[in-house]
């Protein structure tokens, strides 16, 4: 790989944005095609599959075998809430390389202790967030039930270009969230972002099953799959 290729690489790894090195297997000469480069790529329908999915494949074109290697940014899960579904939730990430990361301005909740090897902010989100980042590949996971914490986390969440954002709470207490929210300036569509109830619909019940249908919505949402409606 020319050094000029590699510099190129670890500027969007230092970034955090995706990129495609396309090496011709033939002759072997490369070419890195940027996140935002995608669509106008003659190999785009490919690359698009191949960073949706987040592996490194081979396309074929013209008669021509390309080996797509696909560099993406961990993705991060910023969890709003050091309760018992997040405690549940982030060692199920970890074991599916997924990077957590709990805020929580509560500092009885909000431990080391009660999360081992995951990095612990006693902060208010609207202090934490702007150090922690929100990009496309992050997931913002709100848990508190209280407003006075998650509705600054959900602005900040909708005003980003996350993946993903999560909301706990019952349709009945969703709908009143929406109000707050449309009152602070956000629309209807702004809003459809925020899967609340969050998680699939699995029936779950106990903190790990939640965590389980909220980690399983985060994929299906970072992967883009449509899933059937029964």
């Amino acid at each position: 790989m020319r050094l000029s290729l590699l510099s190129d690489l670890n500027e969007e790894r230092a970034a955090r944005r995706a990129a495609v090195l396309v090496t011709e297997v033939g002759s072997g000469e490369q070419r890195l095609v940027r996140e935002g480069q995608v669509g106008s790529d003659p190999l785009a329908k490919d690359l698009e599959d191949s960073l949706r999915q987040g592996k490194s494949r081979l396309a074929e074109q013209d008669g021509l075998q390309f080996f797509l290697t696909v560099q993406t940014p961990p993705v991060r899960v910023v969890v709003i809430g050091a309760v018992h579904i997040s405690q549940a939730l982030a060692p199920m990430a970890k074991g599916i390389d997924l990077d957590v990361t709990i805020i929580d301005p509560r500092t009885a909740f909000a431990t080391p202790e009660r999360f081992p090897d995951v990095p612990v902010l006693a902060e208010w989100p609207d202090t934490a967030l702007p150090d922690v980042g929100i990009d496309p590949y992050t997931a913002v996971v709100a848990l508190t039930h209280d407003p006075k914490i998650d509705d600054p986390a959900l602005m900040a969440a909708l005003r980003s270009k996350c993946f993903y954002i999560g909301a706990l709470g019952s349709r009945k207490t969703h709908e009143r969230r929406v109000q707050r929210l449309m009152a602070s300036g956000f629309t209807e569509a702004d809003l459809a972002r925020v899967h609340a109830p969050i998680g699939l619909d699995i029936g779950a019940v106990s903190p790990a099953e939640i965590a389980l249908s909220i980690l399983a919505e985060i994929i299906a949402s970072l992967r883009n799959e449509r899933r059937r409606s029964a």
